[in-house]
């Protein structure tokens, strides 16, 4: 497909729609829109808009529709996957001014959002209102509800509460011809034909522009109990995680960090922890609910299972400063090892009885090909993050080599049973290992997809998949 530039008349146009304020040209300000999270990538849109409608963004559609021009949907920009990158340059549509929580349903528990809230702040809003929605990433202060949909974003508490998929029930959605529709209805059950809300979820601004969210919400618990767990390897405390489920617990969320992620948590973020001699990984464990006698118990439970695969210690965070500072250290993790080193991130994901082969296989592909690598994520789910550090390599071999050890660690994760992201989409960089996983039915099936919802292609072109 050949996609046309933005000319002088087209451009009117668009400022028409929006108004001049809400449209941005200049060099300078389309930096912020030209890159996310994703390494030290940057692509220019010739232009950004910021409606604030679903109409005006139906009106950007058919105009981008009828003139070839490529469209780039974007949230916060927090994506660690190229997701929200216009690598074609054209017309980037920013959904910040988005930003409303429409109503909280408190008899049905749902609420309507837009998708430029931010996730923490709706979070924050119907935990007020003793509610939960449990879907949580690292970028929480940060990140748009939007942009978690389209890639099917997830966090640290799906492990007990499911996935961002069980909680969404209804969008509202532009398609590139500038339609505007619901994708299902506002019930907990559906079964009235394709599932079009699922199949928005996860699909990366490449079949429709969200522009309302509807989610359900659950009963918020009322206590917690968080430990810290060391282990002498990676491979035990890996290993423990299967075990813990097998003893019968089912944690609200269950979190695996090397120990070199915490050293540099201790030299950029200012925590104090103390880091034993031997301790080479840990396991933060939670455990929520409205009993503390039954937490106790799983918390025994689950210290038994501990001892069986050689945990050398516990920490039973007893104060809600303690639970604080231990939830910082994971979550602040990415920054600084980010900080540290040119990096790469992947986002493999395994059943989690084969953690201990994945995180070994980790290590031996880094041997090999020279790399180091720090690695924390989602243990509950077997979803590992594995940040690949640049270091002492040489720019050669992080640009010829590297990629072949990325895709050793890839087939592995395959060959374990597992594909190649949980939660941070394909988007561009990752799209190149796609055919480790998927064979070409499911690439003609995706291409007839991409083809029904944007017969001209050109809503996010580029991501995922190769269209042609």
């Amino acid at each position: 497909m050949t996609f046309n530039k933005i000319s002088e008349s087209i451009l009117a146009e668009i400022k028409a729609i929006i108004g001049d304020a809400d449209v941005i040209t200049g060099h300078a300000e389309l930096e912020k829109y030209s890159h996310d999270e994703t390494e030290d990538l940057h692509f220019y849109p010739e232009v950004v808009a910021r409606p604030k409608s679903p109409e005006e963004v139906s009106a950007l559609m058919k105009l981008c529709n009828e003139n070839l021009i490529p469209v780039t949907p974007r949230g916060a920009g927090t994506g660690l996957s190229g997701g929200a990158l216009a690598i074609l340059g054209g017309l980037l549509i920013s959904m910040e001014r988005f930003n409303k929580v429409l109503q909280i349903d408190e008899q049905n528990l749902q609420a309507t959002v837009e998708p430029g809230v931010i996730t923490e702040i709706f979070m924050d809003l119907v935990a007020q209102k003793g509610l939960l929605y449990p879907v949580d990433p690292a970028s929480k202060g940060s990140c748009f509800i939007g942009g978690n949909v389209s890639h099917g974003s997830g966090g640290p508490r799906v492990v007990k509460y499911g996935t961002i998929r069980e909680y969404v029930l209804n969008l509202e959605v532009v398609l590139p011809s500038g339609e505007i529709i619901w994708t299902g209805a506002n019930t907990l059950k559906y079964a009235s034909g394709y599932n079009l809300t699922q199949l928005m979820i996860g699909s990366e601004g490449t079949l429709g522009i969200i522009t309302k969210i509807v989610v359900k919400l659950i009963p918020r618990p009322t206590l917690d109990a968080l430990l810290l767990a060391s282990f002498s390897s990676n491979e035990a405390g890996c290993a423990a995680v299967s075990g813990i489920f097998r003893a019968g617990v089912v944690p609200s969320a269950l979190e695996f960090m090397e120990r070199r992620g915490v050293e540099w948590v201790n030299e950029n973020d200012g925590l104090a922890f103390d880091l034993k001699d031997g301790v080479e990984a840990f396991l933060l464990i939670e455990v929520d609910g409205t009993n503390q006698d039954v937490i106790f118990a799983d918390c025994e439970k689950i210290n038994q299972v501990l001892e069986e695969f050689g945990c050398t210690e516990v920490l039973f965070a007893d104060t809600s400063a303690q639970k604080e500072e231990i939830w910082r250290m994971r979550r602040t993790m990415a920054v600084s090892v980010k900080s540290n080193s040119i990096y790469k991130e992947e986002d493999c994901v395994v059943p989690r009885a084969s953690l201990p082969q994945l995180i070994k296989g980790i290590k031996q592909a880094g041997n090999k090909y020279g790399f180091e690598s720090v690695c924390y994520g989602h243990a509950g789910d077997g979803n590992v993050h594995v940040n690949i550090i640049k270091g002492q390599m040489s720019d050669e071999d992080w640009n010829t080599k590297l990629k072949d050890g990325i895709r050793e660690i890839f087939e592995l994760t395959v060959a374990l049973g597992g594909t190649l992201s949980g939660e941070h989409g394909i988007g561009l960089v990752q799209k190149e290992f796609m055919p480790i996983k998927y064979s070409e039915v499911h690439f003609a099936l995706w291409r007839g997809i991409k083809q029904v919802f944007d017969k001209n292609g050109i809503l996010n072109p580029g991501k995922i998949f190769n269209t042609i």
